[in-house]
């Protein structure tokens, strides 16, 4: 439903739409899903709701399959460019961004900034980013009406770095929903037919805050205990260089797979092996509880926030330690199945609808008619 009347598109909402230009990763697919959210909420308030668009940069083919928000799709622009010369001009109401950043100039912004890593460990990523980010995060959460961000973790740290102030934040965590709609039947992954052997999932980049060769370095006591190694996940221009330096023949590098795929496997791994420093939330440790996949976790604290009572907690610099509690896992199929079975529980905290109901009640606070 595209909308072209002037007056309805300055009566609503413009939702950013850029994120539908990248490739899917965890931002893009928060934003992807509290766009379907806010959708459905909409659609069930019939004319009790305000007014929203999803505006987007020239190109974008694939949209999520909208009922009550309204499509714009703009003549020129892309990238941050987009976000600050064009994007504004289709502002009505106000402007809903979902992937860090938006326009500087809007009246009323929503904006969700994930984290402050760029800032907590600038290593991680290649110079050019890290200093744009660096740069571009307090301007934008300083000019923004609201700020929100996925966990307690990540609201301490965007005031600690001067991103934006505490009066500003409100919460709104990653959901689990979109997991129950992947079907690992129609996965295609080669190597799950050739494993004979349990294995654990590594899953993420190689940048340096998600610790992956802290578990590689294990391969070996790993393989000698009966323990393949899978690892799923791309490559990014905005990390660090660098590339695993283990290689052995229980490690088994997948690349970046698809939905399906993940579901596949998650639900054959023994556990999800997650040895980050630093997160803003964590998804794939909610994608693995969701569906019954046991994980052992760094005690990083916003992953401590996550999984409460539910994960295997490991200091993050101790590979001895994430030998032991791999092994021991591996070796306890009670405790497994007692962590899926929570694991499934405490996923339904973290829910795509309570985010996007968060969202609708800050955009009604900040609705003309309250001004």
């Amino acid at each position: 439903m595209e909308i072209t009347d002037r007056r309805a598109v300055g009566q609503s909402w413009a939702i950013n739409g850029r994120f539908l230009t990248q490739r899917m990763t965890g931002v893009q697919r928060y934003a992807y899903e509290i766009v379907s959210a806010l959708d459905v909420i909409l659609t069930q308030a019939g004319g009790d709701a305000p007014a929203m668009r999803l505006v987007v940069p020239p190109g974008v083919e694939a949209t999520p399959a909208l009922c009550s928000i309204g499509l714009c799709r703009t003549g020129m622009g892309s990238g941050h460019a987009w976000d600050q010369f064009v994007l504004p001009f289709h502002a009505g109401a106000g402007v809903l961004s979902l992937g860090n950043f938006g326009p500087l100039l809007a009246r009323r912004h929503i904006v969700c900034i994930h984290d402050a890593n760029t800032f907590i460990l600038p290593e991680s990523y290649s110079r050019a980013f890290g200093l744009a980010y660096r740069m571009l995060l307090p301007l934008v959460g300083g000019r923004a009406s609201r700020v929100a961000t996925v966990s307690r973790f990540s609201a301490d740290m965007l005031v600690k770095y001067g991103i934006c102030t505490e009066d500003k934040i409100f919460i709104a965590p990653n959901g689990h929903e979109h997991v129950l709609r992947w079907d690992a039947s129609r996965a295609q992954v080669p190597v799950l037919a050739r494993l004979q052997r349990p294995y654990i999932l590594l899953l993420g980049s190689v940048a340096k805050h998600k610790n992956i060769d802290l578990i590689l370095a294990q391969a070996e006591a790993l393989d000698a205990a009966g323990i393949e190694i899978v690892v799923a996940g791309g490559s990014s221009s905005i990390f660090a260089n660098g590339e695993p330096t283990v290689q052995r023949s229980n490690v088994h590098h997948v690349g970046f797979v698809g939905d399906d795929d993940l579901a596949a496997l998650y639900g054959r791994a023994l556990c999800l092996v997650f040895p980050s420093t630093t997160e803003g939330f964590g998804i794939p440790p909610l994608e693995a509880m969701a569906l019954g996949c046991p994980v052992i976790s760094s005690s990083a604290p916003s992953l401590v926030e996550l999984g409460g009572d539910v994960f295997l907690y490991v200091d993050p610099s101790d590979g001895d330690r994430w030998r032991e509690a791999i092994i021991a896992l591996s070796r306890n199929a009670d405790h497994r199945a007692e962590l899926s079975a929570k694991g499934r529980q405490r996923a339904g905290l973290f829910s795509w609808k309570r985010s996007a109901e968060i969202y609708l009640g800050e955009i009604r606070r900040l609705l003309p008619s309250a001004d």
